[in-house]
């Protein structure tokens, strides 16, 4: 019988051990934003907006559950954009796509109204351009980034001279 209660342990303690370990497998393959791709990202932000001679910037870069991971914000740039650039990386990290179709949604395009004109009345969501999600090269969403100070059109550019800095770590 004592045999058999040392057989029936090292099963159980080899189950736990193996279950662990595709536990442990599971957690290594999600991908995540590290510091090193938010700061890379955001001091790509800055590198764009300084050589394009744009006014200064705010960005905001977060992980895929909405925390933000990075701020910098360049000297002179807007205070009041500090809660915006918040807003359109959270807005574009809480959905996958731009901030920019929430204004699409509200208030429509090309002539067209919006289709859903109440959501850019929803607490915290950002309805102009500046926010992008950021993807894995396999579509999968990692965090979103949030830029503002410049012109709206200017901070998506500088959002996605962000993206496109850590292209390589998003494969």
């Amino acid at each position: 019988m004592h045999t058999m209660s040392k057989l029936v342990a090292a099963a159980g303690a080899a189950v736990v051990v193996l279950g662990l370990g595709a536990g442990a497998q599971a957690l290594d393959q999600k991908p995540v934003i590290s510091l090193e791709m938010a700061n890379m990202m955001a001091d790509a932000c800055v590198a764009k907006a300084a050589a394009s001679g744009w006014r200064p910037i705010n960005v905001a870069v977060f992980d895929d559950g909405g925390n933000l991971k990075v701020f910098k914000r360049m000297e002179g740039a807007f205070l009041g954009s500090i809660q915006i650039a918040q807003m359109k990386g959270h807005s574009s990290t809480m959905f996958p796509f731009p901030s920019r179709v929430f204004g699409e949604l509200a208030f429509g395009k090309d002539g067209e109204p919006g289709r859903i004109p109440g959501i850019a009345n929803i607490p915290g969501i950002a309805s102009f351009p500046g926010g992008l999600p950021i993807m894995t090269a396999g579509g999968q969403q990692i965090g979103g980034i949030g830029v503002s100070g410049a012109s709206a059109d200017e901070d998506e550019m500088c959002a996605q001279a962000g993206i496109d800095a850590v292209t390589d770590m998003l494969k």
